[in-house]
């Protein structure tokens, strides 16, 4: 009937990951660039407890393309954003979403004929 219950740490780490409004915004203004452009049609968000995922994919059955990977314990690291290939390879890391998401912003641009 003694036991002390602790308070609840306010400076404990949140449940889940997840994107900021901004974050998406900018994440999704290049999606719709892409499905413009015809390379890929649907998306989906993951939201765990280390890592937030927004996967892209060319058709739904499929695995994604590319995965956009945001880890806020790499933040004082690598950086917290990453795009990640279908390989699984890391195509880029850094800490500002934009600059990383130029990787692939660059598949848009293709020769002329």
């Amino acid at each position: 009937m003694n036991s002390i219950t602790p308070f609840p740490n306010s400076r404990s780490a949140p449940e889940q990951v997840a994107f900021h409004r901004t974050e998406l915004s900018v994440i999704l203004s290049l999606y719709g660039q892409m499905v413009a452009a015809g390379e890929w049609r649907d998306y989906g968000i993951s939201t765990l407890r280390d890592v937030a995922v927004f996967s892209v994919f060319r058709r739904t059955a499929e695995n994604p393309l590319y995965r956009i990977e945001k880890r806020p314990k790499l933040r004082q690291r690598q950086g917290q954003y990453a795009v990640i290939g279908i390989d699984g390879q890391v195509l880029k890391r850094g800490h500002d979403l934009r600059t990383v998401l130029r990787v692939l912003e660059r598949k848009l641009i293709r020769a002329v004929e």
